[in-house]
């Protein structure tokens, strides 16, 4: 039920963090792998991705740009059949809203969302036609709280569960699965500048029921269960994996 064998999966910003823990995981249950990269050093990923048992094939491209990705999306779909589509890529931009430049607002949103929703209207459309196909996009908590100078990417994770929750329906009579997970506090690049704040570290960290902030591997299991059939029935779902923040 939980099995990936025979499937392809693309996980976009798969170098490091959250992205190369899925490609990974994804690898050991069966999928073959397309690595993401705005630039060509996925190397690392892609010998974990092979000692897994995986194949693996690199994918450079800059999501910084929405309208280079439909051609790009289309050339890489010419070559390969993607039956799994993991939108992880992001950035962030951490200030007060008063001192935000439009450019990094704009900046958070081409990669964030504009990309996202070019590159899984593209990469959805066979999906659609051949009656199969899941796409994970990757949430935030702050698709359900307002954060802390951090509008920009609040903003950018609201509407990817937005689109999350409307791509399922227009898609699910099709026989594909669109679905969130949204991660609670992870040890990645993105959280760097929390967890070296000697104040904001254990007022996260003790707010966690858990006791401790997440690990990419934490995430692995979900994106695990909603690539593979077990999923088949669930559409339009944001999983929280946040080790108990949002049930405080």
């Amino acid at each position: 039920m939980f099995s990936l064998e025979g499937k392809t999966a693309l996980v976009t910003g798969s170098r490091t963090g959250i992205g190369r823990a899925l490609a990974v995981g994804l690898a050991r249950a069966g999928a073959d792998l397309i690595l993401h990269g705005h630039r060509d050093d996925l190397e690392d990923t892609e010998a974990e991705v092979k000692a897994a048992g995986g194949k693996a094939h690199r994918w450079v491209l800059d999501l910084s740009d929405p309208s280079h990705v439909p051609g790009a999306a289309a050339e890489l779909l010419d070559a390969h059949q993607i039956d799994v589509l993991v939108n992880n890529a992001g950035i962030i931009r951490r200030g007060p809203a008063l001192d935000q430049s439009y450019d990094d607002w704009r900046a958070v949103m081409d990669v964030n969302l504009d990309s996202v929703f070019q590159l899984t209207r593209v990469v959805g459309a066979p999906m659609v036609e051949r009656g199969s196909g899941k796409v994970i996009m990757i949430a935030s908590l702050l698709s359900f709280q307002g954060g802390l100078n951090v509008a920009g990417y609040t903003a950018a994770k609201h509407a990817v569960a937005g689109l999350t929750r409307s791509l399922a329906v227009e898609w699910a009579p099709s026989g594909v699965q669109v679905n969130a997970i949204a991660p609670g506090y992870i040890e990645t690049n993105n959280t760097s500048a929390l967890r070296d704040d000697p104040e904001r570290e254990p007022a996260i960290r003790t707010r966690i029921p858990a006791g401790r902030w997440g690990t990419p591997e934490d995430i692995v299991g979900a994106a695990v269960f909603l690539a593979s059939p077990a999923s088949d029935y669930v559409n339009g779902h944001l999983l929280a994996v946040d080790g108990g923040w949002l049930a405080r």
